[in-house]
Order: structure tokens, then C-alpha cells, then sequence
């Protein structure tokens, strides 16, 4: 995608396309797993914390982002591939490496339905597989 493309996909949602938020969807798109507020601080030194900060609340608030809580203590997100028009039906599940601490999106792995008890409502549904990467696998072996 390009830039006028991240332009379009922000106005649908309501958000003012400036280029500051521009160059952060453009560089949260490129990414293939989750992401925190300290990834993208490293990915683009030469925007302030509070602006990323802020940038990531705004894109949450109009769902182009999804938070993940992944059981680390650090707030973590992903892309939202449908630009803000998800269902709950499309939530994925996660992979947390306790090795490297990274998150991995396992978007083909749907999260699965859940029968709660009359009277219960669910608000937000998380599925996180805990265990060790293949990349860490990889070098635990090597060693």
C-alpha cells in the first residue's frame, strides 16, 4: 500500500490523515506480528513518544488497531486487515514466546466460539498460546 491508500483508509474512519499519522499507520502496516508503543519509539526516533503515544490511542479508538493482551504486562497491538470494519467473528489468536518475549499474530487461527452462561455477557475475548518460538526453539538447539 501507499501513501494515498493510508490517506483513504483513515478518512473512512474519521481521522484526519496528517503526515505524522501517515508515516505510523504506514509503518504499523508494515509490520507482520504485534507491536508496542517502545517498537515503533525505536522504528521512528524522530517522532515524539506522546505523538506515537497519542497516534495509537486515536487509532484504537476507530479500531484500526487491536490491543493484545498477551499475559507480559506490556501493551501490545495489531493491525486491524479489514481497516476498522471488523467483526468479532475475524479475532485471531496470539503466540507468546516466554524466550524472547516477542507476540506473533496466528491470523489464520481464528478465535474459537464460546457458549457463555445465560445471563453472562462477554466484552472482549483473548486467546493466547504461551510457549517457545521457533526461532528460539532453533538456537536452544543449536547450543
Amino acid at each position: 500500500m501507499h501513501t494515498e491508500q493510508y490517506s483513504i483508509i483513515l478518512e473512512e474512519v474519521g481521522i484526519r490523515p496528517t503526515a505524522t499519522r501517515l508515516l505510523i499507520y504506514g509503518t504499523i502496516a508494515g509490520l507482520t506480528d504485534t507491536f508496542s508503543l517502545g517498537n515503533l519509539e525505536d522504528l521512528l526516533p524522530s517522532i515524539d513518544k506522546s505523538v506515537i503515544f497519542r497516534t495509537l490511542t486515536l487509532f484504537h479508538e476507530h479500531h484500526l488497531i487491536h490491543g493484545v493482551d498477551d499475559g507480559s504486562g506490556s501493551h501490545k497491538y495489531c493491525l486491524c486487515h479489514n481497516h476498522g470494519h471488523c467483526l468479532n467473528e475475524e479475532a485471531h489468536c496470539h503466540f507468546y514466546c516466554e524466550h524472547c518475549q516477542k507476540t506473533y499474530c496466528l491470523d489464520k487461527d481464528s478465535i474459537p466460539p464460546i457458549r457463555l452462561p445465560e445471563g453472562f455477557v462477554a466484552k472482549k475475548v483473548s486467546y493466547v498460546v504461551k510457549g517457545i518460538c521457533s526461532e528460539c526453539a532453533r538456537k536452544s538447539r543449536k547450543q
